[in-house]
């Protein structure tokens, strides 16, 4: 039964998100917040809303392997599986996207979380200054697309910032209100019982929580966005894959642990300083070949992606 409610939390988690991001997207644009400042800043606080509830749950349950472990395994799963899978069905043609300035940013977000893991916990400390580089990087965004709104430049990414995911001029305010309540209590419900169901798959195999937050946990917040690129290549439109998934990993190291850190701090498995942040790193730089040569994404780098992650999964697990 511990699998039953762990898939349950996970389920829970994952469409109180998805009804917290509507929800919060529609009141933002009714009380006349512009579109832009929606889609870069509420979206993707919403769209990670799963993950930080589950981070926060696990600090203050006092595992924090599982909090440290679901971001780590999270940014591997990402790269090496969300975009490795999808790859196997479609060539992505990713030199089509420029996402060179987002992917140095990342790269600079992973080596600043792995100098902080180095100083053997996340305390306040960390987190006021995780979420300080987060809110730089969020401002000059908006400044950018402002610009680049202002000199009348065609962009079909800045296009897409301007519908945000979830908008809906129609909807009615109680429905707005409803989503709101469902995201707001069906999320540290869903966190509680999937962070519960995980400690206690952890004790019951007789493997570290970090363990279960590296493979488990990741795995699970991690399905939404396999399933969105693999349905998209199927499509043939899943291009903006790459930007989305550097989008994503950087929310995870700056946002999540950050906000996860001001409210409790969390110690780090030295297992993490060994093996796992280098492997979140290296997979990580196996990106720079479709971000600054323009190779585009395809099967056999899929093959390539995806072992490698089947490789991580058996090397955490024995």
């Amino acid at each position: 039964m511990v699998f039953v409610y762990a898939a349950l939390g996970l389920v829970i988690l994952l469409l109180a998100g998805d009804a917290l991001v509507k929800g919060a997207v529609n009141l933002s644009l009714r009380v006349g917040i512009p579109a832009l400042i929606v889609s870069l800043t509420i979206v993707a606080f919403g769209t990670s809303a799963p993950e930080l509830l589950i981070s926060i749950q696990a600090a203050l349950e006092g595992v924090p392997g599982i909090a440290l472990g679901n971001v780590v395994g999270s940014n591997t799963a990402n790269v090496l599986l969300v975009l490795g899978i999808p790859a196997l069905i479609a060539v992505m043609q990713t030199s089509t996207h420029d996402t060179r300035k987002s992917y140095v940013i990342m790269l600079a977000a992973s080596v600043l979380f792995i100098a902080m893991a180095f100083r053997g916990v996340f305390d306040r400390l960390s987190g006021f200054v995780l979420l300080a580089v987060l809110a730089v990087i969020l401002s000059d965004s908006v400044r950018d697309a402002l610009r680049h709104r202002r000199e009348g430049k065609h962009d079909p990414e800045l296009e897409d910032l301007e519908e945000p995911e979830g908008a809906d001029p129609d909807m009615p305010g109680w429905k707005i209100a409803l989503f709101l309540g469902l995201g707001l209590v069906g999320l540290p419900l869903g966190a509680d019982l999937l962070v519960d169901s995980a400690t206690e798959i952890a004790h019951m195999f007789g493997v570290p929580d970090t363990v279960i937050g590296l493979t488990l946990v990741a795995l699970g917040t991690s399905l939404p966005e396999l399933a969105t690129t693999v349905m998209a290549a199927i499509r043939r439109q899943a291009d903006v894959a790459l930007g989305n998934v550097i989008g994503s990993n950087l929310f995870n190291l700056l946002a999540i642990i950050g906000v996860a850190a001001l409210i409790k701090p969390m110690p780090v498995d030295p297992e993490f300083l060994r093996f796992d942040l280098w492997v979140m790193l290296g997979a990580s730089l196996l990106l720079m070949p479709f971000v600054f040569w323009g190779r585009d994404l395809g099967r056999v780098w899929g093959v390539i992606l995806s072992a490698l992650y089947v490789g991580y999964i058996v090397v955490v697990l024995i």
